[in-house]
């Protein structure tokens, strides 16, 4: 179970403090455990900062705490702070990240739910960028170009993994099927095939206004027979 620790302070020297943690930082490379470290400052009070540190779990973060680095630093912390810092310890149970569920309700719906369900999430001026394509496509050319992939093959979608960062998504995947129509004048061979890709979806005010495509065609043509081995 994912482990945050919230680490909250008073100071009136906040750059010393926030070289100290780049100190930390690098002085425990190769050794923490922490996976991500956020400071807010109090904006009613400029010498109020709350540190929140996440952990893979509380067995983590307490061999965190028993490196000898962060020792040290949290002692130097605690001198410049001006009263002793609080810490509250809290084990995550519910982590809602909402663009990446958006992301991923696309493809869990990909090849099971009809066009508009799966563009649910898309905004109206939604703009594609596919290397496969002649050209950029919005959302209307997107939902042909899906709609074509559809009436070609029997698909399926996996999330392998994801990751995100700002307004952006990125998704790594994995669609199986069989090839049951016409594909780039290739005739329905009746072939079960695999691909994998990489998407990056962009969003604003929560829906998909973006996205970048990567993904093995050239191995999916293979497959088919069109290549060679």
């Amino acid at each position: 179970m994912t482990f945050v620790q919230l680490i909250d302070c008073r100071t009136s020297r906040f750059d010393e403090m926030d070289r100290l943690m780049d100190t930390w930082v690098e002085q425990t490379k190769g050794k923490r455990t922490a996976t991500h470290a956020v400071v807010g400052k109090d904006r009613s009070d400029a010498s109020h900062f709350v540190e929140i540190v996440e952990f893979p779990s509380y067995e983590e973060a307490m061999r965190n705490s028993g490196l000898p680095e962060t020792g040290r630093i949290f002692e130097d912390m605690v001198a410049l702070c001006d009263e002793t810092p609080t810490f509250m310890d809290l084990d995550v149970v519910r982590d809602e990240q909402l663009n990446p569920a958006t992301s991923r309700q696309f493809f869990e719906r990909a090849g099971r739910s009809d066009t508009d369900a799966v563009f649910e999430g898309f905004s109206d001026d939604y703009l594609e960028h596919d290397p496969a394509n002649p050209g950029d496509v919005d959302l209307e050319g997107s939902r042909q170009v899906y709609e074509g992939w559809r009436q070609a093959f029997d698909l399926a979608f996996r999330v392998d993994d994801q990751i995100a960062q700002d307004d952006r998504v990125c998704t790594r995947w994995t669609v199986a099927g069989r090839h049951k129509g016409d594909f780039l004048g290739i005739p329905a061979t009746g072939q079960n095939v695999t691909m994998t890709g990489t998407t990056w979806h962009r969003f604003r005010d929560g829906v998909i206004c973006e996205g970048w495509w990567q993904y093995d065609r050239a191995g999916l043509l293979e497959q088919l027979g069109v290549l060679g081995e």
